[in-house]
């Protein structure tokens, strides 16, 4: 085989054998923000400046050892500015804070609850996304659950999270080979190493501290120029 019908047939699927790449009948993959561990202070107006530099279509809302009625307080500004650019607000592990907020949506762990149980407290319009790592299995039992989305990773180094899952990116292809349903790529995904996600799949970029840990504006442009050109 050569280069050229490696490029041709995209990335090798190292448990099948097979090749995988993006299919193009599928939406044009799109920009899924995940907020740091500090929403205080003056990120309301960062995450303003995020949303305003280019295409974003979810925030995840993401807060660890808070309690809700402080979540809550904090997640306010937030979700009126997702609301306002039409962006969809997504509540990470909590169906209670989901469910208090009137989120957009709920991000469960595989420790965090069944889906259908989050559906049947959130009701059918909320989207409901489960972290699947680098699992096909645990994918297709979300999908069978009525999960809305599936995400793997981490397919980088990350700080954001303990690491203990690295797939490979042709999942992704795999995925969207045989399911309607979007994947979602996450793990220390940059501006630089983005395209090969896209190209190999990838329906979302979950981002973090790509745009966090530095000037948020200029990160999500950065994103925006590659996802245009995908």
């Amino acid at each position: 085989m050569t280069d050229e019908d490696d490029d041709i047939l995209g990335p090798l699927d190292p448990e099948f054998g097979a090749r995988f790449q993006r299919d193009v009948s599928r939406p044009p993959c799109q920009l899924y923000l995940v907020s740091p561990l500090d929403v205080g202070g003056g990120f309301p107006d960062r995450l303003a400046r995020a949303l305003d530099a280019g295409p974003v279509a979810a925030f995840q809302y993401r807060v660890k050892g808070m309690d809700q009625h402080q979540a809550a307080r904090l997640a306010e500004p937030l979700q009126r500015l997702c609301a306002d650019r039409e962006v969809a607000f997504i509540v990470n592990d909590s169906v209670a804070l989901a469910k208090r907020l009137g989120a957009d949506g709920v991000h469960l762990g595989q420790d965090d609850g069944d889906p259908r149980e989050a559906r049947q407290l959130l009701g059918p319009a909320v989207q409901i996304g489960v972290t699947c790592h680098d699992s096909r299995h645990l994918a297709m039992e979300a999908g069978e659950a009525g999960a809305d989305y599936v995400a793997f990773g981490a397919f980088f180094p990350t700080t954001t999270k303990e690491v203990r899952h690295r797939p490979d990116p042709s999942i992704l292809g795999w995925w969207s080979a045989l399911f309607e349903l979007p994947s979602v790529a996450i793990g220390g995904i940059t501006p630089d190493n983005a395209a090969p996600l896209v190209a190999a799949g990838a329906d979302f970029l979950a981002v973090s501290g790509a745009v966090w840990n530095g000037d948020e504006r200029a990160a999500v442009a950065a994103f925006a120029g590659v996802l245009s050109t995908r």
